[in-house]
């Protein structure tokens, strides 16, 4: 097995169980932000030289407990994953204990920084900050979830968005040290500190997926 290769039944079997269940959420936590968040996490475990079976179950598991509140998703999730008796083929009880903290922890605004490498790994693979991921995802959260609100009411919501959590003093903190997050975030709080550009973003990716709806 190479060693960013999770085993092949696990692989199938998270392919053909959890997966599909992103099809269910909205579009800033569909199945292409999951696999993005698998494909990150597996180059994170390369380098790390972390358990690549464990990573790649946390990855696919991170965000399953979107089908409850968005809130706690990252507490549902640890619970869901914990819980799933089929994942025992694999894991021992004590890596389950360490991937369920993992998914808790890895939420950005989560109060502590994550308990073990594992949670450091999903949620730097969680935070891809290329800016048009970013922007894309924040125009498409705010459009699935806050319909109500006019385009005037969405560009505040995602100005706001944008500065509490990655401008200068934003809550965002990365993990893994050297990783390409750090670039991409010196990147954003540039646009974000330039409320002309940044509103130029927002247009750009609102008349994208309004369009598309």
């Amino acid at each position: 097995m190479l060693k960013n290769t999770a085993s092949l039944d696990l692989v199938e079997f998270v392919e053909t169980q959890i997966l599909p269940q992103y099809a269910q959420f909205d579009k800033a936590h569909s199945m292409e932000h999951v696999t993005r968040v698998i494909r990150r996490s597996l180059e994170l475990a390369q380098s790390t030289g972390a358990d690549v079976n464990m990573v790649y179950t946390i990855a696919a598991y991170h965000d399953i407990g979107m089908q409850g509140p968005r809130a706690i998703h990252h507490i549902t999730g640890g619970k869901i994953m914990a819980q799933d008796a089929r994942l025992r083929r694999w894991f021992s009880a004590e890596q389950i204990k360490i991937m369920r903290e993992a998914i808790e922890d890895h939420r950005a605004s989560a109060s502590h920084s994550p308990r073990s490498i594992y949670g450091r790994i999903v949620a730097e693979a969680d935070r891809d900050l290329s800016p048009d991921v970013v922007f894309r995802r924040t125009v498409q959260y705010g459009l699935d979830n806050y319909p109500e609100l006019d385009r005037e009411h969405q560009w505040m919501r995602f100005k706001e968005h944008m500065d509490n959590k990655y401008g200068a003093n934003g809550y965002i903190k990365l993990w893994i040290p050297g990783s390409k997050n750090e670039q991409n975030l010196r990147q954003l709080r540039n646009i974000i500190a330039n409320t002309a550009l940044l509103r130029e973003q927002f247009d750009q990716f609102f008349e994208q997926e309004t369009a598309a709806q």
